[in-house]
């Protein structure tokens, strides 16, 4: 069995406390049509330099049904940062326009098979994987980027059609695990393709 979700395989359900104070599950986001659930922390550079390029994503798609979803799994034993008070501190600076939900057993990562921070998934209407991986080609130099696949993937589902490119690795940090070295990743986890 893979470790990732794979396409065609329906969202796993979440029930889990964000930055503004109220606790979400996959239910509260019945009324978008679209849905990207992705793995983010507060430290991973490759995040911080892509994050700019994904918020212009979230509101680029916002209009047209797509809602994003952040959730951060990371151990704060492994990394202070990724703490829940530093996530609410990111959130209340940079305001991203999406809830930031913490994942703080690490068992919703472990359902989606999160690799990296930052790890996108894209799930059509009736919430099933139409998109896993990265987000951009050089996410950590975003000056340097060619592709951004997430926004190619949100621009052929919202206008109907079938996504070009499904599958693409993630690039980033290794999701921190829980009692585990900074650099562990499950053995099962493989490159995507």
């Amino acid at each position: 069995m893979a470790f990732t979700l794979q396409l065609g395989e329906r969202a796993p359900h979440f029930n889990l406390p964000a930055t503004d104070g109220r606790t979400y599950s996959l239910e509260d986001f019945a009324d978008a049509k679209y849905l990207v659930v992705f793995f983010t922390c507060n430290h991973c550079p490759y995040v911080l330099g892509s994050d700019e390029v994904t918020r212009q994503t979230a509101e680029k798609y916002k209009d047209k049904g797509v809602v994003f979803v952040g959730i951060n799994s990371n151990s704060a034993n492994t990394y202070a940062e990724d703490s829940f008070e530093n996530m609410v501190k990111r959130m209340e600076e940079h305001k991203f326009p999406w809830v930031y939900l913490r994942d703080e057993s690490q068992e919703v990562a472990l359902a989606y098979g999160a690799l990296r921070t930052p790890h996108f998934f894209v799930f059509d209407e009736e919430r099933k994987l139409v998109y896993t991986g990265r987000g951009v080609d050089n996410p950590r130099d975003t000056s340097k980027m060619t592709v951004n696949d997430l926004d190619n993937a949100l621009a052929e589902l919202t206008a109907g059609k079938p996504i070009t490119t499904p599958i693409t690795n993630p690039i980033g940090c290794n999701v921190k695990w829980e009692g585990k070295d900074a650099h562990w990743m499950p053995p099962e986890a493989c490159d995507l393709v």
